[in-house]
């Protein structure tokens, strides 16, 4: 399993809305795609968090330094 969330998010959100929420939606894509590489499957996302299932605790691992 991977399991992530964005360092500081609240904060972020008070400095600008508009620019956090960009930076939110440019990683996703980045994460999203790592996850894949890795053959992972999102099952939970809610705000700025992400559980995906990975194959092994490397892919993980791999998948967290991506």
């Amino acid at each position: 399993m991977f399991a992530a969330d964005v360092y500081q998010l609240s904060k972020l959100m008070s400095e600008g809305e508009a620019g956090a929420l960009a930076s939110l939606h440019a990683c996703r894509e980045i994460v999203d795609a790592v996850i894949a590489a890795h053959h992972g499957r999102i099952f939970g996302s809610a705000g700025d968090s992400i559980v995906a299932e990975v194959a092994s605790a490397v892919s993980a691992v791999l998948c967290a330094i991506g």
